[in-house]
């Protein structure tokens, strides 16, 4: 269950109170009968790792771009099958 904030208007009374998501906000003070009103705050998220952040799909400034492009035109030429030999075709014709 969160954890709200509650600040008194008329005393300046401050708190937290623990409640569920269905009860309804807290609106007298405890302390002196006035009216409350809900705090919010910054909340305590961090995202660490890759892809939160705009810059994380970009390239690199500078001169790495240059070699991951080279590095990648190299590794699809050498992903390319070699070529059939036609030699074993000739045996497999004679039936």
């Amino acid at each position: 269950m969160p954890t709200y904030a509650y600040a008194c208007t008329s005393c300046g009374h401050t708190f937290d109170a623990v409640q569920s998501f269905a009860e309804d906000a807290l609106s007298v003070c405890p302390e002196c009968g006035g009216a409350l009103r809900k705090q919010y705050g910054s909340i305590g998220v961090t995202f660490n790792g890759s892809g939160f952040y705009r810059t994380d799909s970009r390239a690199k400034s500078g001169g790495s771009s240059d070699a991951s492009a080279s590095s990648k035109k190299e590794s699809k030429t050498s992903a390319a099958p070699a070529p059939a030999s036609t030699t074993s075709s000739s045996s497999s014709s004679s039936s």
